[in-house]
């Protein structure tokens, strides 16, 4: 199941005494902060949607000052909540590109049409990143995420297709 909600950061901590909110971005597009007018806050499981008065880039992270926080005391228990933004709202890739929560769950078939499991998980390595497919028998399938592997995604069908190299199985 793709999900409504997708996190684009955490609240680490407050800054200062105004109830600024110092964030960890999680996202390859921290800019998208500064354009937010408002900002939903998962926090031991409710969402609150918030109303953004300020945002800026601080190094790594992001200062957020959310209408409604006003005090450090207030900033302290949002700590550890996630900043999330409806599905609809994430930026666009380009093509060739995809979410890894787009990839979760997807079923992957060979050329040939056999059905090989679904992806559980995309792990990152230096060389290219791997898909952790489970097979219907419960044993994990490791493909690498290349071109040359990788024949079609289609995300709304929740479907891969691959070419799997020589001996892989």
């Amino acid at each position: 199941m793709r999900p409504d909600f997708i996190t684009v950061g955490e609240i680490v901590a407050p800054h200062g005494y105004r109830g600024a909110l110092k964030v960890l971005p999680l996202t390859d597009f921290p800019e998208r902060f500064l354009g937010m007018k408002e900002a939903m806050v998962l926090l031991k499981g409710r969402r609150t949607t918030y109303t953004v008065k300020r945002a800026r880039l601080h190094g790594k992270f992001v200062l957020l000052e959310l209408v409604g926080v006003e005090r450090m005391e207030e900033a302290e228990a949002l700590r550890g909540g996630l900043v999330q933004v409806p599905r609809e709202e994430v930026y666009p890739l380009p093509p060739g590109h995809y979410y890894i929560f787009d990839l979760i769950g997807m079923e992957v078939f060979t050329e040939e049409g056999a059905f090989l499991g679904k992806i559980e998980a995309v792990l990152s390595t230096r060389a290219n990143d791997v898909f952790s497919v489970r097979s219907p028998e419960g044993k994990e399938i490791l493909i690498p995420a290349l071109k040359t592997v990788v024949c079609s995604v289609d995300v709304p069908g929740r479907k891969m297709t691959v070419k799997l190299p020589e001996g892989l199985l």
